[in-house]
């Protein structure tokens, strides 16, 4: 979608003011009158054009509203990652103190970032519901266009569904037919009886009719293909368990599956390249929100296509960035990369020594070379910044080491070579933390690992085997590793001279029949997809529909040394894998004295 990557300010003066009457409203179904903008106006393909690049406007958690803010992130770094053992909040201990309670599993139902969630994801439901109004009314549109222009809405509608189902849990499902008298009988997360409403039926759906109707390639690569829907909603079923089904999807997309602009599906050559604005919209990418800098867009309210979401989100104070020196990756996260003699992972983890350990001996022995395009780690090469400050000069890109660790978020951030042109050069208070890197919703390699779970579920050890080692071959290229005393280049993510490697990198593909059972192959699935997505916002949800979140995240309490010490009496409880539903949106709804809303169990 290269020209939606400019969405906000190309959307005309008219339709923006349409868009700012949702924002202002009180509620998630509250929908204000067109008004100036009347319906003969957007009766027409312009018209369900601009309201469909509003629709997508919101995939980056933002849209320049008061409903945005760093807790509608598309990233999901709070919820996905802060709440898991990826990372740290960061910062100072009291700063964004909303991200204290997600982070202890102690959120408020007050708590403003799951506000901000709630609101911006129901926010882009009604933007797309918007597109499907208006196609039953507008004139001039061939039958081809307005199918591909509902199968994107509801693609869209689906995606925000999604994201509030894994974020709630128990959450409402509204579609284009909902209206002011029928909200209260349609809209309620309660059947009859009072229990919960199982929505996970109408986000197949809304997937399914987009794999269906939407053409395998588009006119611009952030757009919504046929592939792209057929990976999320395969995705879907792997959340509710449905492992046959995923897997016959997934039987299609690995050999088939191709970008939006027409490449195959394929993993980057270099790891690294996953996370650089120079090559974005690879064949790895299935579908990714679009991100653009000086498009006009950089301005002093927030309401920037730069991936505001993520600004806080850089080394403290000097090297790439300037601010904020939030998400530090975990103790835990750095030491789940370490590698025996073999190449495979170390199982148990946390014992052994602590890796980059500043306080007593480090772990000295072999590393996973992803460690250090996940992280910046003290004396490791950072991009082209030179090496991420250590000990000498107190930890100067930490903020709060005794809080936050040593380590720096890196995957959202940028070379020095690409300052001015992957960055921000606006006059915004956080300028420079305002990139042009898009945010990855799903990738290939995500899509084989999710499929080597299936696999590994009713299919193939052998097949699960493979696809695992398909991630691990990539990880393995020596061209992709980062290097001391080297020059490196970010039109290619790598380094040159190859010579001296930055740590004792060794990985290697796992032998011939080493996924001996389901329980061996899943336990193996579940560290890679650990050390592959880390810092990506998966974590969190991963933890939760395994099963295992309680398990690993009240050991990671235990284990842990900052979360020893700033998680102390933190308890992850069997309701903690959601979040609370807003409060204020239980009291807005149920204040006609019927429940409408309710309260997750917990809360």
């Amino acid at each position: 979608m290269n020209n939606i990557n400019l969405k906000k300010v190309l959307i005309f003066i008219g339709l923006i003011t349409l868009l700012i009457a949702y924002a202002c409203s009180p509620n998630f179904l509250d929908k204000k009158p067109i008004g100036t903008l009347n319906q003969t106006i957007l009766a027409n393909e312009n018209g369900v054009q601009g309201l469909l690049i509003g629709a997508y406007a919101l995939l980056d958690g933002e849209g320049g509203n008061v409903n945005s803010g760093w807790g509608s992130a598309c990233s999901n770094w709070t919820y996905g990652g802060v709440a898991s053992d990826d990372a740290y909040k960061g910062s100072t201990p009291s700063d964004q103190g909303d991200i204290v309670g997600i982070m202890t599993w102690a959120t408020a139902t007050t708590n403003g970032y799951t506000s901000q969630k709630w609101a911006t994801m129901y926010e882009g439901i009604q933007r797309a519901n918007d597109v499907l109004r208006m196609l039953k009314i507008a004139q001039g549109i061939s039958a081809t266009n307005a199918a591909d222009y509902a199968a994107e809405a509801r693609f869209l509608r689906g995606f925000y569904h999604f994201e509030l189902k894994k974020v709630f849990g128990n959450v409402s499902y509204v579609d284009e037919n909902v209206s002011d008298t029928t909200a209260a009988t349609v809209v309620s997360n309660v059947d009859g009886t009072g229990a919960y409403i199982n929505i996970w039926p109408k986000i197949e759906a809304d997937f399914t009719f987009a794999a269906s109707n939407l053409p395998a390639s588009q006119s611009q690569a952030g757009r919504a293909n046929s592939w792209a829907a057929q990976a999320f909603l395969a995705k879907v079923y792997m959340f509710e368990g449905k492992y046959a089904q995923a897997k016959a999807l997934f039987d299609q997309i690995i050999p088939n599956g191709q970008t939006a602009s027409g490449a195959k599906y394929a993993l980057e050559a270099n790891y690294g390249m996953n996370f650089n604005a120079a090559t974005k919209n690879s064949p790895e990418s299935v579908f990714a929100v679009q991100m653009s800098v000086n498009d006009g867009s950089d301005n002093t309210s927030g309401a920037s296509n730069g991936n505001w979401g993520d600004n806080l989100n850089f080394p403290y104070a000097s090297g790439p960035g300037a601010c904020c020196g939030f998400y530090n990756p975990s103790q835990t996260l750095a030491n789940s990369y370490k590698t025996d003699v073999n190449g495979l992972p170390v199982t148990n983890f946390m014992t052994g020594g602590n890796v980059s350990d500043p306080a007593a001996t480090p772990y000295s022995g072999n590393l996973d070379p992803r460690i250090d395009w996940a992280m910046g780690r003290p004396g490791v090469p950072y991009y082209d910044w030179g090496p991420d400050p250590d000990a000498s000069t107190g930890y100067s890109w930490i903020r709060d080491p005794a809080s936050d660790g040593v380590f720096s978020p890196k995957k959202n951030t940028y070379a020095k070579s690409q300052v001015g042109s992957a960055s921000s050069v606006s006059g915004y208070w956080a300028a420079t933390e305002l990139t042009s890197n898009n945010v990855n919703l799903i990738r290939f390699a995500d899509v084989l690992l999710l499929a080597a779970e299936a696999e590994a579920q009713v299919g193939s050890l052998t097949t699960a085997q493979n696809y695992v080692n398909m991630v691990r071959a990539r990880a393995a290229n020596v061209g992709g590793w980062v290097y001391k005393n080297a020059t490196y280049s970010a039109s290619s993510s790598s380094y040159s001279p190859q010579t001296t490697p930055a740590d004792k990198y060794a990985i290697a593909p796992y032998p011939t029949g080493a996924f001996t059972s389901t329980n061996v192959a899943i336990a193996a699935i579940q560290r890679e997809r650990q050390m592959e997505l880390a810092m990506e916002g998966h974590r969190f949800f991963d933890l939760v529909r395994w099963g295992i979140a309680a398990t690993v995240l009240n050991n990671y309490v235990a284990t842990d040394p900052i979360s020893k010490i700033f998680r102390l009496g933190s308890t992850f409880k069997s309701t903690s894998g959601i979040f609370p539903i807003p409060q204020n949106q239980i009291d807005l709804l149920n204040s006609g004295g019927k429940t409408i809303l309710k309260q997750n169990p917990g809360y």
